[in-house]
């Protein structure tokens, strides 16, 4: 049975990001291998949480595993096991808390490098460039490391070591006979005090601005499928990575066609002659080429020609879909004399032999009315 990531970590599949946050933690902490020395389910059962959260947590690998049931640039299946998360992961979950309780140093997570955040944004593009890709220009809203004060946040020499901490950016607490280390509160576990911010940034240490960006958009993307860019998100913190772009796309539907999974489905509407007698027919494809295809006579209602390659390139790689044209056989509606006395004619030559192909169908009907 696959694995379910929402069952291992108790929550349901509308979950928010918050719970998934707290459900995790809770698990965590309950299961932790420092809390847990040489227990084999429980370290199993962390590995399992680990990967549940890192699937969840990220908004693209959670749409592709609600969509799909796993993601597609799936790491999630392993993770190097514990030595994997380092302390940057725990403190983002569990903070301060979790680094006293088993070891961790305060000052060096406050200054450590951290990931830019991600950028999401959304992209409308057409049916015709879903099926055969596209490349997109867009303009991102992105937060640049500031180059005058090169992030900290502060003016030439504007920067002092924290009093409080007098630069180790922790505090000790003694409580009995315990000694406990907390991050201090005057400088935040950094250690140094911002005594004159940076006038390019006020001291935020980043400045915004727009930057233009070439997306290529793969043949056979779908509507709510979204493209990450590496490294195109907002920059990081001390030196850290930037986080991603991504970009949700939006499908604007077509006229006539439908796409089903890599199916093109065309409804045809078709006289009931043409149905009858057979038709020649010449179908205008997305890319503005041309498919001729035979009606056979003798067609019924819900009648399908299957055109076997000639429907969307899969996102993945996996071959291409099919052509359905749907024939809609359309009957008369209005008759004139003329056209009335020519079906009473066609009438009065008709016999079963004519209905052959549904015989006990016809039959069935016959018997019902007499």
């Amino acid at each position: 049975m696959p694995t379910d990531y929402y069952e291992q970590l108790g929550v349901q599949r509308d979950a928010t990001d918050a719970d998934i946050k707290k459900a995790f933690r809770a698990l965590a902490m309950k299961y932790h291998p420092d809390r847990n020395p040489n227990d084999k389910e429980a370290e199993s059962k962390f590995r399992e949480i680990n990967t549940a959260y890192q699937v969840l947590s990220d908004p693209d690998k959670r749409s592709q595993y609600d969509r799909y049931g796993k993601t597609f640039d799936d790491n999630s299946s392993g993770f190097g096991g514990f030595g994997g998360f380092g302390t940057s992961f725990f403190d983002d979950i569990f903070g301060d808390a979790f680094g006293s309780m088993f070891g961790g140093r305060s000052s060096q997570r406050a200054n450590r490098p951290r990931k830019g955040s991600n950028i999401s944004v959304n992209q409308s593009i057409t049916f015709e460039e879903s099926i055969f890709g596209t490349e997109l220009e867009l303009s991102a809203p992105q937060m640049h490391t500031c180059k005058t004060c090169s992030g900290n946040g502060a003016a030439p020499d504007g920067i002092e070591t924290c009093g409080t901490c007098q630069g180790s950016g922790m505090r000790t607490v003694r409580q009995g006979p315990l000694t406990m280390q907390t991050t201090c509160q005057t400088c935040g576990g950094l250690g140094k005090l911002i005594r004159e911010k940076c006038k390019e940034c006020s001291g935020a240490g980043y400045t915004h601005e727009n930057k233009k960006l070439n997306i290529k958009i793969p043949a056979g993307i779908e509507d709510s499928m979204s493209i990450r860019a590496s490294g195109e998100g907002n920059a990081g913190l001390n030196g850290g990575p930037s986080g991603d772009l991504i970009v949700g796309i939006t499908v604007t539907p077509h006229k006539h066609y439908k796409r089903h999974g890599n199916d093109l489905i065309l409804e045809v509407p078709i006289t009931f002659l043409d149905a009858v007698l057979g038709k020649e027919l010449t179908i205008p494809m997305p890319d503005k080429s041309e498919h001729k295809t035979h009606v056979k006579a003798g067609t019924q209602f819900g009648d399908i020609i299957v055109v076997r390659g000639k429907g969307v390139t899969d996102v993945h790689g996996r071959g291409k879909g099919n052509l359905v044209i749907d024939l809609q056989i359309m009957l008369p509606t209005h008759l004139n004399e003329e056209q009335k006395k020519a079906f009473e004619n066609i009438a009065a030559v008709t016999d079963d032999n004519m209905y052959n192909k549904n015989k006990s169908l016809w039959q069935k009907m016959k018997s019902l009315f007499t």
